[in-house]
């Protein structure tokens, strides 16, 4: 029951600071930030958090980073940039976001890896 509660709160705690933040930086490219900054996390928390309960290391990643970022809004804006006319946009956008996220995985889980 503790893991529930706590990837819910990690969950409602993700969603607001990325609403927070998209809210405050009015672009395309806060959520393509968004999710690199995550993926990034996600990457660094695998080994930093070993020290970490299971219960909170899910809070943390399916919870808090899980909701922070999303895949959903993603997919979304680039079928709204290619419906729109902006196939370049929209195949930059995607790329970025893909691209940018399988490296900063990639980073943070060597930077943990490093550090750990």
């Amino acid at each position: 029951m503790t893991a529930v509660i706590l990837v819910a709160l990690g969950g409602t705690g993700g969603v607001l600071a990325r609403y927070g933040l998209t809210v405050w930086i009015e672009s395309i490219w806060t959520i393509a930030a968004i999710n690199i900054a995550g993926s990034f996390l996600l990457g660094l928390l695998l080994h930093v958090g070993d020290g970490l309960s299971h219960d909170v290391r899910n809070g943390l990643g399916v919870g808090f980073l899980g909701g922070f970022t999303t895949l959903s809004t993603l997919t979304v804006q680039t079928v709204l940039e290619a419906d729109g006319g902006r196939t370049g946009l929209a195949a930059a956008y995607l790329a970025v976001n893909m691209a940018g996220g399988l490296l900063a995985a990639l980073a943070g889980y060597l930077l943990g890896r490093a550090v750990a």
